[in-house]
């Protein structure tokens, strides 16, 4: 059963998280665009049987939190809230290695996050980050992100982005049309600062302090793996490793192979604990 959602009263950070009595790490997980925190269930589950708890966190504008849907006034405050949900886990889970992990919006959001504050994580996870977007929107979209970054700033726009772009998986797919938490909203000024934000990460090196790990899917219509693998090079870090799933769509977490993928990051990041590189 999906664990209920948790709302922290001093932060007011909410997330749901999938404990294990004695947790070999734990894993911080930030969703994508449109999705919530209970995304991450089969993801979550699977690791649990691997003595791995997560924490996964709903981003402002998503899922139970309190904002207009797909509305996130500023990556500032979600990187407070991501803080403040990594200080919950060291509280609770004894000091045991945490791993960042995002998918999609989440994969580039925790690359962000790591530039700044590396400090206190062991490694970090990209699934399908958005670095550049393969989404077509009409020219009245375009026209309406422009506006909406200055002026009516809440109103959410409906993306061209659906649940059977994200996975060939019927069952998954049938569980987000049925999930009311899930939705395909954002507000203009998110989707400006995700393109610009993608756009610095793109000509921008970054010297990563940590462990980075990379997926991505070889047949994705939301995201550019080209765009990933550029980022990826420019990173300088004396630890990552890129893997990319040929015939994978978008979403690595809820598509058809997932196994392959949990497989994967599970490899990676039991070697990051136990400091062998493999």
């Amino acid at each position: 059963m999906m664990p209920s959602v948790v709302r922290d009263k001093t932060t007011g950070v909410i997330y749901r998280r999938w404990e294990c009595p004695f947790p070999e790490a734990v894993f911080l997980l930030v969703h994508g665009l449109g999705a919530h925190s209970g995304r991450w269930d089969l993801f979550a589950s699977y690791f649990l049987q691997q003595s791995i708890s997560s924490y996964a966190i709903d981003l402002r504008g998503f899922g139970e939190t309190p904002q207009p849907k797909g509305y996130m006034e500023s990556f500032n405050l979600v990187f407070k809230d991501i803080q403040d949900l990594k200080s919950i886990i060291q509280r609770e889970t004894g000091g045991k290695p945490v791993f960042i992990i995002g998918e999609s919006m989440g994969g580039l959001i925790s690359y962000l996050f790591i530039r700044r504050q590396p400090r206190g994580f062991r490694g970090l996870v990209c699934l399908s980050p958005v670095f550049r977007s393969r989404l077509k929107f009409g020219w009245r979209q375009y026209l309406r992100v422009i506006q909406g970054s200055f002026w009516d700033v809440q109103r959410p726009l409906q993306t061209p982005l659906t649940h059977q772009m994200c996975t060939r998986d019927s069952t998954s797919i049938r569980e987000m049309e049925n999930d009311p938490l899930e939705h395909r909203f954002a507000a203009p000024r998110l989707l400006l600062s995700i393109a610009l934000a993608g756009l610095r990460a793109r000509v921008c090196p970054a010297a990563l302090k940590i462990p980075v790990l990379f997926l991505v899917s070889g047949s994705d219509v939301i995201v550019d793996p080209a765009a990933t693998r550029k980022v990826f090079e420019l990173s300088r870090s004396g630890d990552k490793e890129f893997i990319s799933y040929p015939e994978m769509y978008h979403a690595l977490s809820v598509e058809l192979g997932r196994e392959q993928v949990f497989q994967d990051i599970l490899r990676w990041t039991r070697a990051r604990i136990r400091g062998v590189k493999r």
